[in-house]
Order: structure tokens, then C-alpha cells, then sequence
């Protein structure tokens, strides 16, 4: 699943999502569960007992989709992750693969004007 999270999809038109009010809006695979294991709502039909997390920047909330509802768009390029307390970025190349970059600011004691 990591090397989905950040890909930028389009949600399928069915009557499902048209009546959510999502269908043909695009978003970022933000996650993905076993719903079996979870309580939350699945908009679509599970076939391989995976629903994934889609976030939408217009709406500031996500949903969670069955898969076949789901039209990949691109693979997320440039899409960054930090996580505080933690000196380093993870940024999306270009074949999907997360590039992590040292973040930490080397402390030269001689500089303490900056």
C-alpha cells in the first residue's frame, strides 16, 4: 500500500457516488483497511476485501471506496511526507518510489549568529 499513498485518483460515476455527491472528483489515496476489521462505511461493492482511503482538498473530509471505484491518475510525483520529531522528508519520484532526504540542520557552533 505505501507505494499508493499519495497517488492522485478520480472517483467512478455510479449512482452510489453521484448521490454522495463525489462521483468524477479527484483526490489522494490517503490509506487502505480490511474493513472487516474496522467499523466504517465503504462506498462501493468489496471484492477483494480492501477499501481505500481517498482525500479530497475541496471538501477537507475523505471517504472509503471499494477498489473498482477507484481510476488511478498519476502515481503522486512530488507528493512529500514529514512527520514531527523526525529530521527527514520522504518526497514521491518519478516511478512512484519515496526519495528520503536528511532534513537536520548541522548546528556549526562558530555560526551562532544564525
Amino acid at each position: 500500500m505505501f507505494d499508493t499513498f499519495g497517488n492522485k485518483v478520480r472517483i467512478k460515476r455510479t449512482s452510489e457516488t453521484e448521490e454522495k455527491g463525489i462521483a468524477d472528483k479527484e483526490g489522494e489515496v490517503y490509506g487502505q483497511t480490511t474493513p472487516s476489521m474496522m467499523d466504517i462505511e465503504v462506498i462501493g461493492t468489496l471484492k477483494e476485501g480492501i477499501a481505500i482511503n481517498v482525500y479530497f482538498d475541496d471538501l477537507n473530509e475523505s471517504f472509503w471506496f471499494a477498489e473498482d471505484l477507484i481510476k488511478q491518475l498519476d502515481n503522486g510525483q512530488g507528493t512529500e511526507i514529514t512527520l514531527d520529531g523526525i529530521d527527514k522528508k520522504w518526497t514521491k519520484g518519478e516511478s512512484g518510489e519515496w526519495i528520503e532526504e536528511d532534513t537536520k540542520k548541522e548546528n556549526k557552533w562558530w555560526q551562532f549568529w544564525k
